[in-house]
This record gives C-alpha cells, structure tokens and sequence, in this order.
C-alpha cells in the first residue's frame, strides 16, 4: 500500500494520508513531482510510456516522475522518481512551475541539466519502454504533437520559456 500525505488546494498540510488507487476526498490534493532533463549538449530526455498504463499508454513525455511518498518533499520525490525512471541521479533542480490539476494534484516542475552518458538511461519496467534524446526543436515538436502526453504538454507549454 502507498501513502501519500494530503494537502490543501494552497499547499498547506492536511494531517491526513491518502492510498494510492484510492478516491482523493473532495477539497484534499495530492503531490505530483514532474522532472524535464536536458543534457548539457542541449538535447532533452523523453520517455515513451509502457502501453499497459492505464494513462496515456503509449504516448512520449518529457518527463520522469509521479507521486510523492508520505513525507517526501516534491523535490526529494523528484529526485526519486527520475532515478527510478531513468537512472539517472542529478543534484541541481530548478522549480519552475506548481499548478493544481481537476484530479486533485498539485503538480511540481523541476528542470536539471545533465552531464550522463546518453546510452546510460535505464527503463523502469512496467513505466517506459524506450528513450531518446531530441533537439529543442524536435523536442518542441514532438510536445505539441498527438503522441505526447496532454496533460503533461498542458503544464510544461504554460512554464516553458522559463527553462528554454
């Protein structure tokens, strides 16, 4: 079973815990950590989603990451879920976004520059299936393409020119 703690739409703490695969009450949020990957070279990191998720199978996002665990930060959850995803290990984050979603998330944007070997990337099972590195202008290209996440492209077109 995952926990997760429970927040106010403003951030605040709500001294509860929520279960993953569990309804989220009404007026309670949950923390969502998103990291985008940049090379030092200029390429970004997307990820190609298994295709037996249950949301957005099949579909690329330039991003690792998911729910913060019961007393994670969003940054400790950030770094987290890009090893677990990637296996990739970075110290240098930048927040350049927090927004709320309908299903009740409050979602945290890190941006890192990384300075990996590029065939190093690892794929977490049942998460991702392949990788790649694009230019900006791929990379640009493909998030505002139908084989990218929407929910994803959303959060990340509204704070891109803060990380370009």
């Amino acid at each position: 079973m995952e926990l997760w703690d429970a927040y106010y739409e403003d951030g605040t703490p709500a001294e509860t815990d929520l279960v993953r695969g569990e309804p989220v009450p009404k007026g309670l949020y949950h923390l969502v950590a998103d990291v985008t990957v940049r090379h030092r070279d200029g390429d970004f990191l997307v990820m190609l989603r298994d295709p037996n998720k249950p949301l957005s199978p099949g579909l690329y996002e330039g991003t690792a990451g998911g729910s913060a665990l019961k007393g994670e930060t969003p940054l400790e959850a950030a770094k987290r879920e890009l090893f677990e995803e990637t296996g990739i290990r970075a110290e240098n984050f930048t927040h350049f976004y927090r927004t709320t979603t309908a299903g009740n998330t409050i979602c945290h944007g890190f941006f890192c520059i990384v300075d990996c070997d590029k065939d190093s990337v690892t794929l977490q099972e049942g998460e991702t299936v392949a990788y790649k590195w694009l230019p900006k202008d791929e990379f640009l290209a493909l998030v505002n393409s139908d084989a990218y996440v929407p929910s994803h492209r959303r959060r990340l077109l509204a704070n891109i020119d803060k990380i370009l």
